[in-house]
């Protein structure tokens, strides 16, 4: 997904973040290429476009990304190490683990 999927995001929201939050949209691209993303729909949100997160490991920690798709391309919005991203993203990979366990068991 990440080698063809297509990125954009405002310079100044991107200067904003890394202000406020220590991240650069650069960065937070590397979020997608982990293997054991999470991705859930932001339902918080109230305009009509929808908005997700994506939950991924990127140096050493779990960072969150808020995003949307426009016309094929994924617009980053807001980027940063919080620890609810963490625990959605461990609560995740456990169930999907689990549940991979007990598909591979046919006994």
């Amino acid at each position: 997904m990440v080698a063809k999927a297509r990125f954009e995001w405002d310079t100044k929201k991107d200067d904003q973040n890394q202000k406020k939050h220590g991240v650069s949209f650069v960065k937070a691209q590397l979020a997608f290429a982990d293997p054991d993303r999470v991705i859930a729909e932001d339902l918080s949100h109230g305009s009509g476009e929808q908005r997700y997160y994506c939950f991924g490991w990127v140096d050493g920690g779990v960072m969150t990304v808020r995003f949307t798709y426009r016309e094929d391309v994924i617009r980053i919005f807001g980027a940063g190490y919080w620890r609810k991203g963490k625990q959605t993203y461990e609560r995740e990979r456990e169930v999907h683990r689990r549940a991979s366990r007990k598909g591979e068991d046919h006994s």
